[in-house]
């Protein structure tokens, strides 16, 4: 076999093995160190997604993830990862999540942003705004297919940056709200992570510029009508069936709102 077709079968491979555990919610081993490169990452990432278009998903958006700078240090890299969300992933605000769909879900509250322009190219912090419709306050289900939540960067790319699930609240165009904005999530009414947006790159923002750029380095554009959800405001909290998990951003008249759900 030439060196093409050895490439092109060990992303195809990696792919398979990856959307085979995220379609059937079985974990799978980590790939052996130095498997393949964070460029080759994305592509396995984009390969496992392709399956699940395949199945009918429909692409709704992007998340973006590393968006604090401990996180950044702590993986020693200096930039922002991202992965790929489709309506298969979207949960009903204040309904129940099945908690079978996923492996070792965790949750982690979030600002997710809809989009009112096509983003094709990179925008400054000036332009971000006009490029959106509105801003809700969100959680985002993290769900590692790989087995005992353990992974390296370029496992966790390829995996799609974990991404699994996600609950959208209400829309509003209060992005004035956005800027250093606590935030409160809890657990059966009790708080389990408290942190504020500035943690979200110093402003949620932020992500928005850090999306379109990289958009554009892997030649994609973002359509009218897209989520960019912004990266984790706080650590992630394991789930488990019987819980009630709200997020609160912001306060008073400065409150972006809450958003919900239950587990079973």
């Amino acid at each position: 076999m030439n060196k093409i077709g050895t490439y092109h079968d060990k992303i195809a491979q990696a792919a398979k093995l990856l959307d085979d555990g995220a379609h059937k919610a079985t974990e799978v081993e980590q790939f052996p160190a130095g498997h393949f490169n964070l460029t080759e990452a994305y592509e396995i990432q984009r390969a496992s997604i392709a399956h699940r278009i395949e199945r009918g998903e429909k692409m709704v958006g992007i998340k973006l993830g590393f968006t604090s700078r401990a996180k950044m240090i702590q993986m020693g890299v200096d930039s922002l990862i991202w992965g790929l969300l489709t309506d298969q992933m979207l949960e009903e605000e204040s309904a129940v999540v099945n908690l079978k769909r996923y492996i070792h879900p965790r949750v982690e509250p979030e600002v997710c942003f809809v989009t009112k322009k096509t983003i094709d190219d990179p925008l400054t912090a000036l332009e971000a705004v006009d490029y959106l419709e509105a801003v809700a306050p969100a959680m985002e289900i993290i769900d590692s297919r790989y087995r005992n939540f353990k992974f390296t960067l370029e496992d966790v790319v390829a995996d799609n940056c974990s991404s699994a699930g996600l609950v959208v609240g209400a829309w509003s165009r209060k992005f004035d709200a956005l800027t250093n904005a606590g935030v409160r999530m809890q657990v059966n009414g009790r708080n389990v992570q408290v942190g504020s947006t500035a943690a979200i790159l110093g402003h949620p923002l932020r992500s928005v510029v850090q999306a379109s750029r990289l958009l554009h380095g892997a030649n994609m554009s973002l359509p009218a009508g897209s989520l960019i959800m912004a990266g984790g405001a706080t650590a992630a909290e394991a789930l488990a069936p019987g819980m009630s998990v709200e997020c609160h951003i912001g306060s008073g008249d400065t409150s972006l709102g809450s958003v919900m759900f239950h587990t079973a």
